[in-house]
């Protein structure tokens, strides 16, 4: 009996040790691939609208009252209701009924962000604002998105789905000189992919999908890892990320775009200026296009330049 016992109790401290491990790995594949699959319906819904950019109005009001925003909702509604299946639509003041949770934990596990202060493109990302931005010897004009309220949808596999909505996006100009990159964002998803039940964390359960370009858009989920891979050259940058995670990769040029509109939810660096593995061909050479974090350039440099590495997941 005492053998027994023994062994019983061996059984259960290994238990004990190996079965968070296990659970969480089994949870891991699972968000994986319902990552993959909303990833997929998503894609599919965007490429059958015509146009994503025109939706809805902004009506001002006056000192005394808050504008009327029917923008992301009549997007919601009039367009994207049409080639996806959505079960409930829920507005600026009543997310959590469609399970939107009242606090997420970034990636970086910085400290839980409450929900209630992402209620529209301001509050996703303070650089959604007009102003004029200094880089080098030139200054720039940011052009202002309509500053939009947020409204949550619940899909009909079960994802909560925080909805950001820029009305008045531009589409990809074939730009090789310094542009801003909020003005190409049209849609900015913040997914939950089972409701408010936990564990609410950005890389787990939640992550984005974002819209780039009103027609012939470009829809991208990055997932970065939650470090730097250090700095090289482009020609160079990428074994930096197989040498960090085996199964990642360069971000291109739009998912770095995507990463700084969510740069809050994924902890990354205000400063920072990240390679992207997109190129084009200008001053008779071959460029690499790079993100800026602090202003939301998107410029480009040449290959033998050394910037930093951020890889996403594959």
């Amino acid at each position: 009996m005492a053998e027994i016992l023994l062994s019983l109790t061996i059984i259960g401290v290994v238990a004990a040790i190996t079965l968070p491990s296990l659970t969480g790995n089994i949870n891991e594949r699972t968000w994986n691939t319902q990552r993959k699959a909303l990833y997929a319906r998503m894609s599919q819904a965007i490429s059958l609208m015509p146009a994503l950019n025109g939706y809805g109005t902004l009506v001002e009001g006056n000192e005394s009252t808050s504008a009327v925003d029917t923008a992301t909702e009549t997007f919601i509604t009039d367009g994207l209701a049409k080639v996806l299946k959505i079960n409930n639509i829920c507005d600026s003041e009543h997310l959590e009924d469609c399970g939107i949770p009242g606090k997420i934990i970034p990636l970086n596990g910085s400290g839980a962000i409450e929900i209630s202060s992402l209620d529209d493109l301001k509050g996703l990302n303070s650089m959604f604002a007009d102003g004029v931005y200094t880089y080098g010897s030139a200054s720039y004009t940011n052009p202002k998105p309509i500053n939009t309220k947020s409204v949550a949808f619940e899909t009909q596999n079960g994802e909560s789905i925080l909805t950001f909505y820029n009305p008045q996006c531009q589409s990809d100009m074939q730009e090789i000189a310094t542009h801003f990159a909020m003005s190409k964002m049209c849609v900015n998803f913040l997914y939950d992919l089972n409701g408010n039940k936990g564990p609410n964390t950005v890389g787990k359960d939640i992550g984005v999908i974002t819209v780039l370009y009103p027609t012939d858009s470009n829809v991208v989920a990055p997932m970065p890892l939650t470090r730097d891979a250090g700095s090289a050259n482009w020609q160079n940058a990428p074994s930096l990320c197989t040498a960090q995670e085996t199964e990642s990769r360069m971000p291109n040029r739009d998912e770095l775009s995507a990463m700084f509109f969510n740069r809050n939810l994924f902890g990354l660096p205000q400063a920072a200026e990240y390679w992207s593995s997109s190129i084009i061909s200008s001053n008779n050479s071959i460029q690499a296009w790079k993100q800026g974090f602090g202003t939301g350039y998107r410029y480009v440099q040449a290959r033998t330049n050394s910037g930093t590495v951020r890889c996403v997941k594959r």
